[in-house]
């Protein structure tokens, strides 16, 4: 079994977790630093990588046989980041049977006629598993912010729709997370935080790569021209939901090999906190146990 030292992931991660958002600026954060790593060491990135994806698929069957612990992992970012390759690369030795990836596009009309967190509320992972959202309901202060014709759609009563209404929101999904926490779920929020000049050359790589441009989207481009907005609402939503209980991790995400790196060293730390165990039995159980396998060892093959 794989061992984690707690003080060195705690050294590393600390530049780039957001526990309280008085203070916090977006501009603080480099989205192409690799914490001191040079590109020639990204062999050892990979290899501690691997380290954190082996030990991560050990505690995630502690995690199903405790029962009592539920995983949230919330990942935010603009197009082209890389929540995708992310979330498939550091998940890649977990059992797939305990995780499940909600992707969020654009609510349907059904999402339309209920309140905002309706429909990830019905995606929480149940306890003993691991729940991936790819977006969620960080959309509604981050597009519908940018994009406030998107709020005229939502059936809200317009007397509801004042000028606090984004404070508001983050009042809610503050006051959501902080239930969650209580109720015995371990949330954990990813911004990849890309360049703009990086997220550029990844569009182009997908439009000169034909195997890749199926991830293209001429919208994708259009949003570019907001960036400045997006940018505005991603740390306003950062600095007002960062909390112990559900903090945000800001990923450098120029560099994909650094980005995987400090999402797996933070999944890692946040479940070792957790101190999953087997569960133990009773003596009832035990001498139950015991007669069993005294049966089973007394059967003729």
């Amino acid at each position: 079994m794989v061992k984690i030292d707690s003080k060195i992931l705690d050294k590393f991660l600390r530049p780039y977790r957001v526990t309280k958002g008085k203070g916090f600026r977006l501009d603080d954060h480099d989205p192409g630093d690799t914490h001191g790593l040079k590109s020639e060491q990204k062999r050892e990135a990979r290899a501690l990588l691997e380290r954190g994806i082996e030990w991560l698929a050990a505690e995630q069957e502690k995690l199903y046989a405790q029962d009592r612990w539920g995983v949230l992992l919330v990942f935010q970012a603009m197009d082209a980041a890389g929540k995708g390759s992310t979330i498939k690369h550091v998940m890649s030795g977990v059992d797939p049977q305990g995780v499940d990836v909600t992707s969020f596009k654009a609510p349907s009309s059904e999402e339309l006629d209920h309140d905002f967190m309706w429909r990830c509320t019905k995606a929480l992972p149940e306890r003993g598993r691991i729940g991936i959202f790819n977006r969620s309901y960080y959309e509604e202060v981050l597009i519908v912010r940018v994009h406030k014709d998107l709020l005229a759609k939502q059936k809200v009563a317009p007397k509801l729709l004042t000028k606090r209404v984004w404070r508001e929101r983050y009042e809610d999904i503050a006051s959501f997370e902080r239930y969650l926490a209580r109720n015995g779920y371990l949330i954990l929020k990813f911004f990849l935080n890309v360049s703009r000049d990086e997220q550029k050359k990844r569009f182009l790589e997908r439009l000169d790569q034909p195997e890749k441009n199926w991830k293209f989207s001429p919208a994708d481009v259009k949003e570019r021209s907001y960036w400045d907005d997006y940018m505005k609402a991603y740390a306003d939503a950062i600095r007002h939901t960062a909390a112990p209980h559900a903090p945000w991790y800001v990923a450098p995400a120029d560099n994909k090999w650094f980005t995987r790196l400090v999402v797996a060293a933070a999944i890692v730390q946040g479940i070792e906190q957790l101190d999953l165990r087997f569960p133990t039995i009773d003596a009832a159980v035990e001498k139950e146990f015991a007669e069993c396998r005294k049966w089973l060892l007394a059967e003729k093959d």
